[in-house]
């Protein structure tokens, strides 16, 4: 086997290919793909961290506008009428609906003149600035139902209500029971309770009426003022 001389040998290494290099454009291209990934995902950590940061920020300040506004709502109402003031404790959270009916129809100056309308011993008195001639004879059934009340019947007296009827036209009438009612769901919408001025009530609870419950005088409220503190 013949020998293969030395410059024979240096020629064969020079036609060899060595490893091929990363050029620079490819180096710089890599480099901006690395930078525009790097850019998205701080973009979007920064987006959602802000994101994150107003709900937050927004649920804070819901609440805290909710629980303002329910403190801004009155706790008493004082119901001042010809025969001498009631203080009535507000249920502005069992019955909100209907506690906010209540004041803005106070704020408006509804109650104001009105009328006693009904009065039945045992049973309630009844303001209203609507007549309903239609209405006779229930008033009549229910006096004459209520009159021989059994006391031992649980349902407390001195109640603040409404009927459930819809108070539409400008009506809101208004009820204070004087007797335990035991079906007082079934008929009127509960919203308050008499905490001071009981006499009052029954004051006039005891005046002459005529056959159909209606007092022969007049008795009216004067004003609703609206109360935070008693």
């Amino acid at each position: 086997m013949a020998r293969i001389k030395p410059q024979a040998l240096l020629l064969q290494s020079k036609k060899k290919k060595g490893p091929s290099g990363v050029s620079v454009p490819t180096i710089i291209v890599y480099i901006l793909i690395v930078a525009v990934m790097v850019f998205s995902l701080f973009s979007t950590y920064r987006y959602w961290s802000r994101r994150s940061t107003v709900q937050t920020q927004d649920g804070i300040s819901n609440r805290k506008f909710i629980e303002r506004k329910k403190s801004d709502i009155p706790n008493y109402a004082l119901i001042s009428t010809s025969k001498g003031q009631i203080t009535v404790e507000l249920y502005k959270d069992g019955s909100p609906d209907i506690v906010d009916e209540f004041i803005d129809f106070s704020q408006k100056g509804h109650f104001k003149g009105m009328q006693f309308t009904r009065v039945i011993k045992n049973f309630v008195i009844h303001g209203s600035k609507i007549e309903s001639p239609e209405a006779t004879e229930d008033w009549t059934s229910r006096g004459k139902q209520y009159s021989q009340l059994d006391t031992s019947l649980k349902h407390e007296a001195f109640m603040l209500g409404t009927s459930k009827a819809k108070h539409d036209g400008g009506r809101f009438d208004l009820f204070i029971t004087t007797a335990p009612i035991p079906d007082l769901n079934d008929k009127i919408n509960v919203f308050g309770r008499v905490i001071k001025g009981e006499d009052v009530v029954q004051e006039i609870e005891e005046v002459d009426t005529d056959d159909h419950y209606r007092p022969k005088t007049h008795v009216q409220i004067n004003e609703v003022i609206l109360k935070h503190k008693t």
